[in-house]
């Protein structure tokens, strides 16, 4: 199961339950130094990550882009969100995203490298586009996180275009920014494990 045939019209017909992501409980607000080096060693610790950014989006013509305003690590049962903004050293989230050892995994990641090497002089390192790598042979394109969640997890995810497009570099984000952010990263490395599991079938 290296590859995805599942296409978005067989999943808008899908009867599929909902996708349950992870809770606020588990999610971490990166909001201090202290709170950052937890997440550091806590992540660095692990074989690998599901990752993702989130910009604040730009609406008029000429207006450029500012992002990434937020960067959404996770692990199997938690997730940090590190807000570029607020005066947090960045040398941790650095050093993870730097780090050749941990293995990220996200979804639609082609421009994240150079954003983040351009605005925040970060090297990401040790990248895998599930996008990518997902789809199957002759097809164009990248598979979504919508399309493998229904695939892998036999389940509908839904995401709010609302969400999606609110302001990312709010100093105050609400919740559903939260979970929103926290689950684009961590159903990445749900979907990541599931993947590699079938492979190995």
């Amino acid at each position: 199961m290296s590859e995805i045939t599942l296409r978005r019209a067989d999943l808008a017909a899908a009867d599929l339950p909902a996708y349950e992501g992870i809770d606020l409980a588990r999610v971490t607000l990166v909001d201090s130094d202290a709170a950052a080096a937890r997440a550091c060693a806590e992540l660095l610790a692990r074989d690998a990550i599901g990752f993702d950014t989130e910009s604040k989006p730009t609406f008029r013509k000429g207006e450029v882009a500012t992002g990434p305003h937020l960067v959404q690590l996770a692990s199997d049962d938690r997730a940090w969100l590190f807000p570029v903004a607020g005066g947090v050293d960045r040398s941790s989230l650095q050093r993870i995203l730097e780090s050749a050892a941990v293995l990220k995994v996200g979804f639609g990641l082609g421009n994240d490298r150079s954003a983040l090497r351009e605005r925040l002089g970060i090297e990401l390192a040790n990248v895998l586009d599930l996008g990518e790598v997902l789809r199957g042979p002759g097809h164009r394109g990248t598979v979504g996180a919508r399309v493998a969640v229904a695939h892998f997890l036999g389940c509908k995810l839904q995401k709010s275009k609302k969400t999606g497009t609110s302001n990312w570099a709010s100093p105050q984000l609400s919740e559903r920014q939260l979970l929103y952010a926290a689950n684009d990263a961590h159903v990445a490395l749900r979907l990541y494990r599931a993947w590699r599991e079938g492979s190995a079938g």
